[in-house]
């Protein structure tokens, strides 16, 4: 599946161009290595998203098409939020 169209369906991030946007900033690595919008994710991947000041780190738990809001979670677990340090 694309990063963006899993972030999208992950409910990680709302919209799919937005998802997009934020993968075309840099803001986005795959197992350490900074991903384009279209790059291919499976289960097991790492992501680590900064979102504003903090760095999210997710493990891929499942990948799915269609999935409904209340169960869009279990796609992911996360690992860990740390604050970006000012350098």
């Amino acid at each position: 599946m694309r990063l963006d169209k899993f972030l999208k369906v992950s409910r990680l991030i709302k919209r799919r161009t937005l998802a997009k946007e934020v993968c075309d900033q840099g803001r986005i690595k795959i197992n350490g290595q900074v991903a384009k919008a279209g790059s291919a994710v499976k289960a097991g991947d790492e992501l680590v998203v900064r979102f504003g000041q903090k760095l999210v780190t997710v493990r891929i738990d499942a990948i799915r098409e269609i999935v409904r809001k209340d169960e869009a979670g279990t796609m992911y677990t996360i690992i860990s939020e740390t604050p970006v340090s000012e350098s």
